[in-house]
């Protein structure tokens, strides 16, 4: 059993097992220790995700006595939403504040009758990237496998009450390097794709990396869920201006790495690109792309650079990304430009704990 959370021997009674943290076979072990037969457990765990699922009371095919004593000993969490704005494009960004005050983002992004979910993995970030406002927070904490479950519960819920149907895919590139909190992000995988849990495909699922290099080959292994690594440049000098982490993990390992990963068939690398005007987004630097890249299977998804006041960088006339990506196209790349969404409520990539968040965060304290 999981121990989520550790409190001070003698001092308080145990605290109350958070079941949405649990794998099904967690949640087993539980009621087996309750002295109750394992199929309560699947029975649980089966009630956990479905929509507006709140109380133990609600557990219709358990017994009246069990009901009432699992308040005794487990809890079933759920996340405050300290704010929620939309965007003129329909994006919407949701402000979640956790147990002990700190504040996540996620943020749901509509297109053509489908809804992707963009995941945060810790409060904070000690990746440092340099044109990511998220970086500016530094690092607080991992995630728990509930915290990141219940992002997706939740805006499930909501899309679920409005009729618009459930979320199609489920990206980890919100607050937090997911690699960096790998047993959390494995658990919360886990209960997403079972199929008594969230239910999703691992196929609409990706879990995006700056670069962990040791991490990726473990990840690989036990997880079937897709990949992206946040590439950002092509040489060495460009990547450590941009990404600290290049200097811990530099682009020859990572890339080799990338070669080895056990793809599932028919998969492919989300190669993701941030182009930023004057440092990265030349033909000479398409070309060094189209090199480094030579041999692994992946896909390459351009993003040209969010402006915020905050950062030194500016986005590339609409020529500059043409061009980048017509060169990329020639040399046989699937090469995409990927507009990011919701820029105007500070919900677009590398925007995440900008201002806005801040303040939530400070009304906590």
């Amino acid at each position: 059993m999981v121990n989520q959370e550790a409190g001070l021997a003698g001092s308080f009674p145990p605290p109350l097992l958070d079941l949405k943290g649990c794998r099904r076979a967690e949640v087993a072990d539980f009621v087996r220790a309750l002295g109750e037969p394992e199929f309560r457990g699947r029975q649980i765990f089966s009630w956990l995700y479905r929509p507006f699922m709140t109380d133990f009371a609600q557990m219709s095919d358990l017994s009246r006595a069990f009901r009432e004593r699992l308040p005794e000993v487990a809890r079933i969490s759920r996340l405050e939403l300290a704010a929620q704005e939309q965007s003129q494009d329909g994006t919407v960004k949701y402000a979640f504040r956790l147990d002990d005050g700190q504040v996540i983002e996620s943020v749901l992004i509509p297109d053509q009758g489908r809804h992707t979910l963009c995941v945060s993995s810790q409060v904070g970030c000690a990746m440092g990237c340099r044109f990511c406002l998220t970086g500016g927070l530094g690092f607080i904490r991992n995630l728990r496998p509930a915290e990141i479950v219940n992002q997706i519960h939740f805006v499930q819920e909501e899309l679920h009450a409005a009729g618009q149907g459930r979320l199609n895919n489920l990206v980890f590139m919100g607050m937090g390097e997911p690699l960096a909190n790998l047993d959390n992000l494995f658990a919360s995988l886990d209960i997403l794709l079972d199929p008594l849990g969230l239910n999703f495909s691992d196929r609409k699922i990706t879990v995006s990396t700056c670069g962990l290099t040791p991490r990726l080959a473990e990840f690989g292994r036990a997880s079937s869920v897709n990949l992206a690594i946040s590439l950002h440049a092509a040489d060495d000098e460009t990547r450590n201006l941009l990404m600290p982490v290049n200097a811990s993990y530099p682009l020859a390992g990572l890339l080799a790495a990338c070669r080895q990963y056990p793809l599932p068939k028919r998969r492919r690398i989300m190669m993701e690109y941030l182009l930023i005007a004057g440092v990265n987004d030349s033909l000479a630097a398409a070309r060094k792309l189209v090199k480094i890249l030579h041999g692994i299977p992946c896909k390459i998804n351009l993003l040209p650079f969010n402006e915020s006041p905050a950062l030194p960088y500016h986005r590339p006339p609409p020529a500059t990304v043409l061009a980048f990506q017509q060169l990329l196209a020639r040399a046989g790349f699937t090469a995409v430009v990927r507009d990011s969404r919701g820029a105007d409520i500070s919900a677009a990539c590398g925007q995440l704990a900008g201002q806005n968040l801040l303040e939530v965060a400070g009304e906590t304290r």
